[in-house]
């Protein structure tokens, strides 16, 4: 094919390999490119983090395939990487594990050659060294694995039979085979292999979803590997190691003994204020779902503000009712004053302990916190145990609160200046999300405020809630947000003693903890 040459305006495609599933095994420099891109074209097996990370800006184009299901042909996906370069984007074309490892990078990456658009290829973590290492085999070994061969179970479309060497490999002593897509065919290859003289004594494993906290590992021999993958309905992805080296797993396993291994947590956060918890979460072993319900950004509102600022009361309250009332407050407040000393006349209220940490972060201490959670107690107690008569109330809040604190104030005579700082909206998934939540549902839900409730059930239909709920302990950061979660017909496995992240935190361990201790009955 002639190539037709680019302009100057074409942009690039940069062909990264995101890793086998734990996000954290993303290089570097495919992180910095990942941050700074313009458009996104990704797999069904990219970690869910790396995409829902991203700035909304980010042009998003899910074109996952996973075993018996293509959203797009390959044919497709080549046309659309070229129409966006041809509109001068700068593309990251994400895929799971390495781009190159029988990923067919090299064909995306001849076709972009052909059509004249610039490209860059940068190598990812492939599973196939990933996955035996989190697991605990290592592919080589100085007494037992001098050579390792990466090979592919699945037949081409266009291929009636495999063109892998089983004969030769069967041959080949003293090394370790790892087979990659190979679910639907170990039986035929085990086969071969033992026909063509591999001992079907060679120790052999399986790896399910390699790298991910909820991995799960069988260890066979080659004869008996066909028939283990069968009765434990082992489905893709999925490794298959044979070798020697699969014995050192008794020795090498590493990934284990962590509180919160192998429970899948759906956390409804925004994403960009979940960073932190997404990486306590797999710090402590679970696998993290990020499904973000509400979104939140900036209400900059230029007459509020000049409002705020003209107050000269000699008695002033800010009331915070929430942490991102605190985090865009402040940003906002520091733009403009640019010294937090400009905040020395006022008294400051919080609703709870992790809204009071929040103000901590910036090094305010809080002079008033109520002895439960909600703007209701709050409103009662600094109603009853301050005198507010001379005093003016600034609510800090976003725009989906309630009036309960400027009413009580009404009622009370007390002015109170409600400043909106935020604003709250519940966001689309990227697509592919729902899909891959239903594939591998929770076995926790958490609930950090009212409105990820609301944005749960904006996002899905009830029959949705429902089957996702179904089998998942559902836990709630504070009074109010379980009242939320109560209306709509959902229990409340747990609340949170210490309204915060890490009160939440809290008691999704204790929860784990008493699961292992009754499955130990």
């Amino acid at each position: 094919m002639t190539a037709i040459m680019s302009n100057a305006q074409t942009g690039t495609v940069y062909l990264i390999g995101a890793g086998p599933g734990d996000p954290d095994l993303i290089t570097v420099k495919g992180m910095q490119l990942l941050s700074d891109c313009d458009v996104v074209v990704y797999d069904y097996l990219v970690p869910d983090e790396l995409i829902i990370s991203l700035p909304s800006t980010v042009e998003k184009h899910y074109v996952g395939k996973k075993a018996g299901a293509h959203t797009l042909p390959q044919d497709e996906i080549n046309a659309l990487m070229v129409k966006l370069a041809r509109k001068g984007k700068k593309i990251v074309r994400l895929k799971g594990s390495d781009p190159l490892i029988f990923g067919r990078g090299g064909e995306e990456a001849k076709y972009l050659k052909e059509q004249g658009i610039k490209f860059e290829i940068v190598p990812g973590v492939t599973s196939g060294i990933a996955g035996p290492a989190y697991a605990g085999i290592p592919c080589t070994d100085r007494e037992k694995s001098s050579f390792v061969l990466f090979a592919t179970g699945h037949k081409a479309a266009d291929k009636e039979i495999s063109t892998v060497p089983w004969e030769w490999v069967a041959q080949a002593k003293g090394g370790t085979l790892v087979i990659y897509m190979g679910v639907g065919e170990i039986k035929e290859i085990v086969q071969k292999l033992t026909e063509q003289g591999m001992s079907g004594k060679i120790p052999a494993a399986v790896i399910e979803r390699g790298t991910l906290p909820t991995q799960r590992i069988i260890t066979t021999t080659l004869s008996q590997l066909p028939g283990k993958a069968k009765s434990e309905n082992v489905k893709p992805p999925a490794l298959f190691i044979i070798g020697e080296v699969v014995e050192l797993r008794k020795w090498v396993n590493w990934f284990k003994d962590k509180p919160l291994l192998g429970t899948r947590v759906m956390v409804t956060r925004a994403a960009n204020q979940a960073h932190g918890l997404y990486q306590q979460l797999r710090d402590l072993g679970a696998e993290v779902l990020p499904r973000p319900t509400i979104t939140t950004e900036e209400d900059n509102n230029p007459d509020a503000w000049e409002r705020f600022q003209r107050i000269d009361h000699p008695q002033r309250w800010l009331v915070f009712t929430s942490e991102n009332g605190v985090r865009f407050f402040l940003k906002r407040f520091l733009d403009i004053n640019n010294d937090i000393r400009n905040l020395g006349d006022f008294k400051i209220a919080a609703i709870g302990e992790g809204t009071a940490q929040a103000l901590h972060q910036y090094h305010i201490t809080a002079d008033f916190v109520p002895k439960q959670a909600t703007v209701a107690d709050l409103s009662r107690e600094l109603t009853e145990r301050i005198d507010l008569q001379d005093s003016i109330v600034v609510r800090v809040r976003g725009n989906l609160a309630n009036q309960t604190l400027e009413n009580t104030m009404a009622q009370k005579g007390v002015e109170c200046l409600p400043l909106n700082v935020y604003r709250t909206y519940h966001p689309g998934w990227p697509d592919g999300f729902k899909e891959k939540l239903f594939d591998y549902p929770p076995d926790v839900i958490l609930f950090t405020s009212g409105s990820t409730v609301d944005g749960l059930f904006t996002i899905l239909a009830k029959d949705e809630v429902k089957t996702l709920t179904a089998n998942a302990a559902i836990m709630s950061i504070g009074p109010s947000t379980s009242q939320t979660i109560r209306s709509y017909g959902l229990p409340v496995t747990l609340e949170a003693g210490t309204y915060s992240m890490q009160g939440l935190t809290d008691i999704l361990l204790d929860y784990s903890k008493r699961l292992k201790q009754e499955r130990l009955k």
